[in-house]
């Protein structure tokens, strides 16, 4: 177990927190940096206990083209201020992660201003990537080059040239010796070299305990990356979509389906695949503008916080604040915040009471940061799941949906459950809890023991819009005979056949899952022949045509969305998720 195990990050991107100038003059040092420590003691309040920030370095502009790794760029302050920065989280029991930009660097890096002046007789000339002096490019150099992104701005370094990666690896060594950083976010890790990079994880190893490697990778096999000889993490950019557009298409089985499929690329361990969870970041619009309904933010904070992997939140949005991508700028994204305008934010801001809240919940219960993943209750706008850990069983539920939900599942050995953000506390009978999920919120069930107390930033409160909290919830509205309303629940939440459910999508899609249904009454009286096998395929398809047929009449099917169904070959879940939709 390591310290990143059960982090909790608080992700900045220091140019833009701080009112940077977007163009680098090269000037005097601006002392910028130092108006981030204010910041320490908030992110330690709401929970978070490692920050990842960057890019710091000296560079032009956004920062990711790098003209200097060992100077602080000047728009933020100077090499002392950064050691000061690192000093004062350290003091606080906050860890530092700095970005590293080692897949290309800014045009003005020593190596290829070389390049520029020397041309052929340039000692740096294998630096980049399929330099051709019969070439040009888009400043009119007299040579061309492998750019990054198509952009010439960006210059892509030679991973393969010795040279480069001892410099690079030294630049790591540099880093942990000036400022005693505690790991490394690697930008574009996903067209990163892998011996490179197995380079680079064995100086992570040499140069401090525990230091960690996490990569920015948006698409592939996570599991080449994150191995004992790479990294130790990778951005987990698909349960970022799921997240979001799970709750916009009140769609929860894609958030199930692709926390299944990772969880098993990763042994069906908790450790397997420790991925580092985010709902925005630098690059995305901030989760609040992509939400449909703004309510859905408690949900979706509740599974990062609770979901296998590293949580992350993205500066300001434990704010609730908006934030757009718009087509020639990302400025949108990456605003200047100043703290004073959010003074006692944990208190007055519903946004902020979460996100403390769930922190608090993080830190105090070990079965979210090394607990399994069991999934318990699924429908589209229904989801529950446990982590257990050490003889522990945590339960999570939550309701995208506009009425409440009373669910019953298994629990622990522990005779009482409370509710970590509701405070509600909820007795064991016959091995099961009830429990009443309020609309579009959720909640954390712990184990009711002298040590486990809800979080004491409590939200009995869903949040909905930055200055309105939904009114208090009261003990009253707790289900006294919870197997009846279970029953007038199920009635209205499924369906006895599920062609009346396939009816709105057209008499093609009603004619297909009834044609499936009545396969599968069938099947009851057929025996084990030869054809069986193919009889079986025919009914998996026919229920995997139905779910497609509802799921296009629903709204946009994505690609992703359309495998998950077609991977999906068992029989039982297939009929449940017909059952499921509305």
């Amino acid at each position: 177990m390591a310290w990143y195990d059960e982090a909790v990050f608080y992700h900045i991107y220091p140019l833009g927190l701080a009112g940077a100038p977007k163009e680098n003059s090269y000037g005097a040092p601006e002392h910028r940096l130092n108006t981030l420590l204010p910041w320490i003691s908030h992110i330690k309040e709401i929970g978070c206990d490692a920050i990842y920030i960057g890019p710091l370095f000296e560079s032009v502009g956004h920062g990711y083209e790098t003209t200097d790794y060992k100077k602080l760029d000047s728009r933020l302050g100077t090499n002392e201020d950064l050691a000061n920065y690192v000093a004062e989280c350290h003091r606080q029991g906050i860890r530092v992660i700095l970005d590293g930009v080692f897949n290309h660097t800014g045009r003005d890096f020593f190596a290829f201003a070389d390049i520029r002046k020397n041309r052929e007789n340039s000692p740096y000339k294998d630096w980049y990537c399929n330099v051709n002096f019969w070439g040009n490019n888009q400043y009119n150099d007299g040579f061309s080059y492998e750019n990054w992104g198509g952009y010439d701005l960006l210059v892509k370094l030679n991973q393969h040239n010795p040279a480069v990666r001892d410099y690079i690896c030294d630049v790591i060594r540099f880093w942990v010796k000036e400022f005693d950083i505690d790991g490394i976010r690697l930008d574009a890790a996903d067209v990163l070299d892998f011996n490179y990079m197995q380079a680079l994880r064995a100086v992570a190893n040499e140069v401090k305990p525990d230091f960690w490697l996490m990569g920015e990778v948006i698409h592939g096999d996570y599991t080449r990356w994150v191995n004992e000889g790479t990294l130790h993490s990778v951005t987990n950019y698909q349960l970022h979509k799921a997240l979001y557009s799970g709750h916009n298409d009140h769609n929860y089985f894609e958030i199930a389906h692709t926390v299944k499929n990772l969880y098993a690329k990763g042994g069906n361990r908790p450790d397997g695949l420790k991925l580092y969870n985010f709902v925005d970041n630098h690059d995305v619009e901030r989760i609040y503008t992509k939400l449909n309904k703004k309510e859905h933010f408690t949900p979706v904070h509740i599974l990062l916080y609770t979901l296998p992997g590293v949580p992350s939140i993205y500066y300001g949005s434990e704010f609730g604040i908006e934030g757009r991508k718009e087509r020639f700028s990302d400025d949108s994204l990456r605003p200047k915040l100043s703290l004073s305008d959010y003074k006692d934010a944990v208190k007055t801001n519903p946004f902020t009471r979460l996100i403390a809240a769930l922190g608090e919940v993080r830190k105090s219960t070990p079965a979210l940061s090394y607990g399994d993943y069991r999934e318990l209750l699924l429908t589209n706008r229904q989801y529950a799941f446990s982590r257990n850990f050490n003889g522990e069983s945590v339960l999570v539920t939550v309701n995208n949906d506009d009425s409440d939900y009373v669910m019953t599942l298994p629990a622990g050995n522990a005779p009482e459950y409370v509710g970590a953000l509701s405070g509600d506390r909820i007795s064991v009978s016959g091995g099961n809890i009830t429990v009443n999920v309020k609309a579009n919120a959720g909640d954390i069930w712990l184990p009711a023991t002298a040590d486990k107390t809800p979080a004491e930033f409590s939200v009995k409160e869903t949040v909905t819009k930055p200055e309105v909290l939904v009114q208090e919830k009261h003990s009253k509205e707790m289900v006294e005979e919870p197997e009846t309303l279970i029953q007038e629940d199920s009635s209205k939440q499924t369906v006895e056949q599920p062609e009346i459910l396939v009816q709105d999508a057209g008499s093609k899609e009603t004619a297909v899952a009834q044609a499936a249904e009545d396969r599968d009454d069938r099947s009851v009286s057929v025996q084990k022949t030869e054809d069986s096998e193919a009889f079986e395929k025919g009914k998996i398809a026919g229920l995997q045509e139905a779910i497609l047929a509802i799921m296009e009449k629903n709204g946009p099917v994505t690609d992703r969305m359309r495998q998950d169904v077609l991977d999906n070959v068992y029989h039982d879940s297939l009929i449940k998720w017909i059952k499921s939709f509305r």
